[in-house]
């Protein structure tokens, strides 16, 4: 299935209205068998920004899709600068409380799954286990011609010393890794190519335009089939790759719950929305759950 490629979403006027208790929340992990869902806005605590929260990266920055990566020298040219300057921030991001306190849900039993729109490899670092990367991992690179998977770290070893000297002032950083430069701060930045057949080098992450894997889509469906209820973390819902996880659970009947500050694409569908700031409403949770939360960063 393709992912669509929906940048924005306007909320309608008759959505039901945000809370700010998230006693729904704590009832439903109570009971276990939660299913998450994350999205960008759990990352932000961690210095990435989301895509359309206040400030998110759309009002600047429009991502690559698969189509022009795959089509265009040139493209791939601006997309590996700028993803390569962005990954020096990027990859040394580290979990903040959110990432922490739903690793503590899943240590504890309560939870029945975990499946995350998010690129960024920070639930795995805070401890999650058996998460469903959805749209893959900037920790990973694939390769388009032979399908050879390698480290992003040696990727990046590669770029630096074919750019000997690259350290362009970037405008912002965005959640896909990307960071913000002019055609004129790309400059003629050297791509690498696959050390295995010479062929197209891509983060293997499904890039806005592009197919979810269908095994990871059923994956994710058999996970939503044997929850006992969905938790969405920090995500709009705007693009279909999740929000037709949280249709699916709403048509069986399986309670849908939101801790989102803005309203998302996903609202019509859930029990409730906690418009909290996701962090401190985790916490609070944790709390009342009697569930400790390290407060220190993982590495």
């Amino acid at each position: 299935m393709r992912m669509r490629p929906t940048l924005h979403w306007t909320p309608p006027e008759d959505l039901p209205p945000g809370t700010t208790d998230p006693g729904p929340v704590i009832d439903a992990l109570s009971a276990g068998g939660v299913l998450v869902l994350s999205g960008a806005g759990i990352s932000t605590q961690s210095g990435i920004p989301d895509y359309r929260g206040e400030g998110g990266s759309l009002s600047r920055h429009t991502p690559m899709t698969y189509q022009d990566f795959t089509a265009s020298a040139q493209a791939r040219r601006r997309y590996w600068a700028r993803s390569h300057l962005g990954w020096r921030v990027f990859g040394r991001a580290r979990p903040n409380v959110g990432h922490r306190a739903v690793a503590a849900f899943g240590q504890h039993g309560l939870l029945s799954g975990m499946i995350t729109q998010n690129v960024d490899g920070l639930h795995q670092a805070a401890g999650s286990e058996g998460v469903v990367e959805l749209h893959g991992s900037l920790g990973r690179v694939v390769c388009l011609s032979c399908g050879a998977l390698s480290p992003r770290r040696e990727l990046a070893r590669r770029l630096e010393e074919a750019n000997a000297g690259f350290a362009p002032v970037a405008a912002g950083i965005n959640p896909d890794g990307d960071a913000d430069l002019t055609d004129e701060q790309v400059g003629d930045f050297r791509v690498v190519p696959c050390t295995i057949c010479g062929g197209i080098l891509k983060p293997d992450v499904v890039f806005f335009g592009e197919a979810v894997p269908p095994q990871r889509v059923e994956h994710s469906r058999e996970l939503v089939r044997a929850a006992a209820s969905m938790l969405v973390l920090g995500s709009s819902l705007t693009v279909m790759s999740g929000l037709r996880f949280v249709r699916q659970a709403a048509r069986a009947g399986t309670p849908v719950l939101i801790m989102n500050r803005d309203p998302t694409r996903g609202d019509a569908h859930a029990l409730t929305r906690v418009a909290l700031p996701l962090s401190t409403a985790l916490t609070t949770v944790a709390d009342r759950l009697g569930i400790p939360v390290d407060d220190q960063t993982v590495t």
